[in-house]
């Protein structure tokens, strides 16, 4: 029996092994091959064969929708499910990928959960899911974990407190307040559940500058950007009741210029830290490293600092 092959494209090794992470761990006998944007793609799907291609879509040289509109332009490349996994989550960009083919469309940050419905529902319409499902273990309770450190150890490390959850609740509700009920999460969808957007918070910690929104796997929370360098920011979050998790792959959305423009940055956290000196916390400080490598990005990024020092927006770092 041949092993399905699966292309994973992103400009970002952090992504590229979380994703490549989760497919063998609930897939075993899976093969993975990875590119770092979509010219070196475009080179490796002329030579070899693959079942599925999961793509990032900001990349240099060639961005996800230009390898995409290639796919669909090749005899034998038309009908090969391409799955975008992306920070644009907008509808007008889910509209755009369905437009020039796409089969299926995943937001970061995502749950291994939701990126491994994507994928069978992706193989399940070219027949190839029960090829696949065969490879499978009989054991799967790590597969679904929604945390990113879950996915990069193979489930063998415990993380206290990253018990998935059903749907995303309000950042900002108070602790003594009813839970909502739980939502079932919508997995037939081109594009996964997307995090409610948190209201802006009611008063932010002293010494707070720039702002932004920081879209987490349990949820959307406003954020301050305390400092910020090529590398990192420095932010802060309001305290909820699922706290964010170390190795938590996330996405911050920053708006700046005259007409709003949106960057998405995508990282990781790599430190949680409580902002003030007490156990009762009402602030957490988060160390949100980047992980993009694309050019435009990091010219973003020096542009910004430069920008939100000489505004004193925020403090640059190192």
């Amino acid at each position: 029996m041949s092993k399905i092959s699966v292309l994973v494209v992103d400009d970002a090794s952090f992504i590229r092994d979380l994703v490549k992470k989760c497919l063998r761990n609930y897939f075993p006998g899976i093969r993975t091959e990875d590119a770092i944007n979509g010219k070196k793609a475009q080179a490796m799907l002329a030579k070899e064969a693959f079942d599925l291609v999961l793509c990032d879509w900001e990349m240099p040289e060639m961005s996800g929708l230009e390898l995409l509109t290639w796919c669909r332009e090749q005899d034998n490349l038309k009908t090969m499910p391409f799955i975008m996994v992306t920070s644009r989550g907008d509808k007008e960009n889910v509209v755009q990928a369905i437009q020039a083919g796409v089969t299926g469309y995943v937001s970061k940050p995502f749950t291994n959960e939701q990126l491994l419905t994507k994928v069978k529902q992706a193989l399940n319409k070219v027949g190839k899911l029960d090829t696949l499902m065969n490879s499978a273990p009989t054991k799967m309770n790590s597969a679904f974990g929604n945390d990113s450190l879950s996915a990069l150890t193979g489930g063998k490390a415990a993380v206290v407190g990253s018990a998935p959850t059903a749907a995303a609740v309000n950042p900002f509700a108070k602790p003594a307040a009813a839970a909502p009920a739980p939502a079932a999460a919508p997995q037939r969808g081109l594009l996964n559940s997307p995090p409610v957007k948190a209201p802006a918070a009611s008063s932010a910690p002293a010494g707070g500058r720039g702002q932004g929104q920081l879209r987490l796997p349990s949820g959307t929370q406003q954020c301050v950007i305390k400092a910020l360098s090529i590398k990192e920011a420095l932010l802060v979050v309001k305290r909820t009741d699922t706290l964010p998790q170390i190795l938590d792959s996330a996405v911050l959305d920053l708006e700046q210029g005259d007409n709003a423009e949106i960057a998405r940055l995508n990282g990781y956290l790599h430190a949680v830290v409580a902002h003030e000196p007490k156990p009762d916390s009402d602030w957490l400080q988060l160390t949100f490293r980047f992980v993009d490598q694309d050019a435009q990005k990091l010219d973003y990024i020096s542009r910004l600092i430069a920008r939100g020092t000489a505004q004193k927006h925020f403090v640059p770092g190192a």
